[in-house]
């Protein structure tokens, strides 16, 4: 029997619609790493903004550019925000998500929440210090040091003004460094599953650098992130997974946080 109108109809609708999933989970195609609680999923977003989904939950780092950057992503449960610079801390970003359903926390270092206008986003905010930790629906944060230690950097980010963060999830350790070089409390680091460094010059640290502080502490993977230099060049990737070497066993994961020209503040 031949199929009616309204049969052919509903297997064409029914298809666009898969298509349109399978779409918006390929734009969305993020890296997975088995936990004790289910895999922990990282988004590579752009410059300093990634998210975290694991035991349904999202954790949102540094949104900025305005919450459709982040369209088809799951709902933030929790924003992390490292420091104030303008490619890390965007309020209007924030109250868009705050505001996008949902109770959402923030956690932001003293000088963010300075910052923040009264409202919504004030009420939803804990504040990080040096040390502090934070259980939130069973993940763990720490607030850790994140600052310039070379002379002629320490005006970008002194010390004491942004944090970085461990997080730990089902058995495993993930460390956000913000914007920071290789301080003595990084190479102190002991057991990170996962490492987010930024490279770029002169805010943060040189790829020399980056690699000694990846060869002291030895996390298992490292993500190079905000790795635009302040004249628009990129940091030397291959260079750094020269610098740290195979015989490491450091697994060094590139991935395309500049996929279409955008600004790069420190």
């Amino acid at each position: 029997m031949r199929p009616s109108y309204l049969e052919w109809a509903l297997v064409v609708w029914f298809g666009a619609g898969a298509a349109l999933v399978q779409a918006a989970e390929s734009q969305w195609a993020g890296d997975r790493m088995a936990t004790s609680q289910g895999d922990l999923v990282v988004y590579p977003i752009h410059h300093a903004t990634l998210v975290l989904q694991w035991a349904g939950k999202a954790v949102y780092v540094d949104p900025v550019g305005g919450a459709k950057r982040l369209a088809g992503l799951p709902k933030p449960d929790v924003v992390l925000v490292t420091h104030i610079h303008g490619d890390h801390f965007d309020a209007a970003t924030l109250e868009e998500l705050v505001s996008g359903g949902g109770h959402v926390r923030l956690v932001v270092p003293r000088a963010v929440a300075e910052k923040l206008p009264k409202g919504p986003l004030a009420e939803s905010v804990t504040v990080a210090t040096e040390g502090k930790k934070i259980e939130i629906g069973g993940m763990a944060i720490e607030a850790v040091p994140a600052y310039n230690i070379t002379p002629q950097r320490q005006k970008f980010h002194p010390k004491g003004r942004g944090v970085g963060y461990l997080l730990r999830l089902g058995g495993k350790t993930v460390y956000i460094a913000g914007d920071t070089e290789g301080t003595p409390e990084m190479g102190k680091l002991t057991g990170v599953d996962v490492a987010f460094l930024p490279m770029n010059l002169p805010y943060t640290m040189s790829v020399e650098q980056a690699a000694r502080a990846i060869r002291e502490f030895k996390p298992k993977i490292v993500y190079p992130y905000h790795f635009r230099n302040s004249d628009g060049t990129m940091a030397d990737l291959e260079k750094l997974q020269r610098l740290v070497g195979a015989e490491s066993g450091i697994e060094i994961r590139v991935r395309p946080w500049y996929p279409r020209e955008g600004s790069n503040r420190q």
